[in-house]
């Protein structure tokens, strides 16, 4: 529970972090790859990818130096809050989706059916086929037995007529 609360502390952490606090990151980074650049121009004695190197981290350090005069346009707790709304709105179209029963007539024109359906009609088919044995109990019975609301239903109306 703990490792989870720390995790999810993390990236909403990340999610805050402003563009001014970004920028300064990615200069550490290539003033890090800057002096990396220099050490590896001076192993091989090569002046030219020293000078770059050189040349590289000191405009890194002109950023650093402008950075205290930069503001964020907007708060970093307005970003995330707003990714956190885009994904609430992403949840909630989602379940309207599925409570509409939209994702079922997009499973249907493409062809995706259950598998309890398949069986299903498989079972009606035989049981209207004259050359096939089943009847129509045996389809009420495999009905009752695949779908527990379908049983809870016949119960209740065989109940009720009785």
């Amino acid at each position: 529970m703990g490792s989870n609360l720390r995790n999810l502390l993390v990236i909403v952490l990340l999610t805050g972090c402003s563009p001014v606090a970004r920028i300064a990151d990615r200069t550490n980074d290539i003033r890090n790859e800057a002096q990396a650049l220099r050490h590896h121009g001076e192993q091989v004695d090569d002046q030219i990818v020293v000078h770059h190197a050189d040349t590289i981290d000191g405009l890194a350090a002109d950023i650093h130096g402008e950075l205290p005069g930069v503001q964020d346009k907007t708060p970093a707790w307005l970003s995330t809050l707003k990714w956190w709304g885009i994904a609430v709105a992403g949840v909630a179209v989602a379940f309207v989706l599925w409570q509409s029963g939209a994702f079922t007539a997009l499973r249907i024109a493409i062809g995706w059916l259950p598998r309890k359906s398949m069986v299903q009609a498989e079972l009606a088919a035989d049981m209207l086929d004259p050359a096939r044995p089943e009847s129509e109990r045996e389809f009420v019975a495999a009905m009752r037995a695949r779908d527990p609301a379908f049983d809870a239903a016949y119960r209740k109306v065989k109940k009720g007529r009785q």
